[in-house]
């Protein structure tokens, strides 16, 4: 779809070192990676795990641009706008996992049954906390908004200690949330890549997230409002300090951890996204340094499309074989391993697939071509 939309040049760079450093990170080569760019194997925060709640922070910011318009529209327009777009993030992130819908077998290709695939994941997430954020901010005001917010986080905390198992409440195979995952769907649906059934995007795991929406939102009508003024990004730095600060002074008690969504872990990244975007502001908005952010816009403007294309890329290249080893690993090995054995060689891969989806969306804002859902 080709349209005009009102753009924020820090948000466009914002939510582009977001989709760059996602793909980057998403698709490590062979020789290894370097520590910054894994996961905090559980309790613990590396700059990778700032990635996935900084979206759904872009995309409350962006909700406090769209959201304008349901002001002129009547209710039944505005929820079938919000459920219509629910759907298709949803449907898109499930049919990924699915995607391409066969695999190979000893006997050749074998269709991949519905009762083997992975029911939410990342898309899912956007989905799922975009939708409950939108109602939340469309029906209730402010105050009410903020008070629904606290309550996900401690609730999220109270529901994790009281309905886990003992002792290992904060575990990866006690918690509550993995518990309800297991109920709800069973082993088969459920994210396999510990070794074990454990979906990090499961649905308990969802609720807290939805803050992340929700604080992206606010912060996007106060820079609208106060953002371009050096005071306005002072405040905005200094509740981005409080926030890590809260973040840390809870860490003891509920451990940072992205594969839970922990609400201390919701609180920290909040506050580190808030210092990023008021940096982007004050260089680009009152500063006037523009120079490198055509790079980063290139994924801003079309932010939810290119990760989509980089994660099927990223299958294809994995289903697809040369010999008896697939494309994924062929290319790694006889080019980039070739390179630079090892780490180095692994984050050149990186890099030159994150400019491969870069060169498409370079082409899309070309041709002035916007994906939206």
């Amino acid at each position: 779809m080709t349209q005009t939309a009102q753009r924020f040049l820090p948000l466009d760079v914002f939510r582009g070192l977001t989709v760059c450093f996602m793909i980057i990170v998403n698709t490590g080569g062979t020789g290894g990676v370097y520590a910054p760019l894994e996961h905090a194997a559980w309790h613990g925060f590396t700059p990778t795990d700032l990635v996935f709640p900084s979206f759904l922070f872009a995309v409350g910011n962006a909700m406090s641009f769209s959201m304008k318009k349901f002001n002129t529209l009547p209710q039944p327009a505005v929820l079938g706008k919000i459920f219509k777009r629910t759907a298709i993030i949803f449907l898109l992130g499930f049919l990924m996992y699915w995607f391409p819908f066969v695999q190979h077998t000893d006997h050749g290709l074998a269709f991949k049954p519905f009762s083997h695939t992975r029911v939410f994941g990342v898309l899912q997430r956007i989905a799922l906390c975009y939708c409950f954020a939108s109602l939340l901010i469309y029906y209730c005001n402010k105050k009410v908004v903020w008070s629904i917010s606290a309550l996900l986080l401690l609730g999220y905390w109270a529901v994790l200690w009281f309905c886990g198992t003992p002792g290992d409440q904060y575990g990866i195979h006690g918690n509550a949330g993995s518990a309800l995952d297991h109920w709800l769907l069973g082993d088969d649906h459920l994210y396999h890549g510990e070794g074990f059934a454990f979906d990090p995007e499961g649905l308990l795991s969802t609720f807290p997230a939805i803050v992340n929406v929700v604080a992206g939102y606010y912060a996007g009508l106060f820079i609208q409002r106060e953002g371009k003024s050096t005071a306005g990004v002072l405040k905005l730095i200094i509740a981005g300090a409080l926030l890590i600060g809260v973040a840390c002074l809870w860490n003891p008690l509920f451990p940072i951890n992205k594969k839970l969504w922990t609400s201390s872990y919701v609180l920290l990244t909040v506050g580190i996204d808030l210092v990023i975007l008021s940096v982007l502001i004050m260089l680009i908005d009152i500063m006037g340094i523009t120079a490198g952010t055509g790079f980063f816009t290139v994924f801003g403007k079309n932010p939810l499309f290119l990760y989509l294309l980089s994660e099927v890329l990223a299958i294809l290249f994995y289903f697809f074989r040369v010999g008896n080893v697939n494309v994924y690993t062929w290319i790694n090995e006889q080019i980039f391993q070739q390179l630079s054995p090892g780490k180095f060689g692994s984050l050149l891969f990186s890099l030159a697939f994150m400019l491969v989806c870069w060169l498409a969306g370079y082409w899309l804002d070309k041709k002035r071509i916007y994906v939206r859902v």
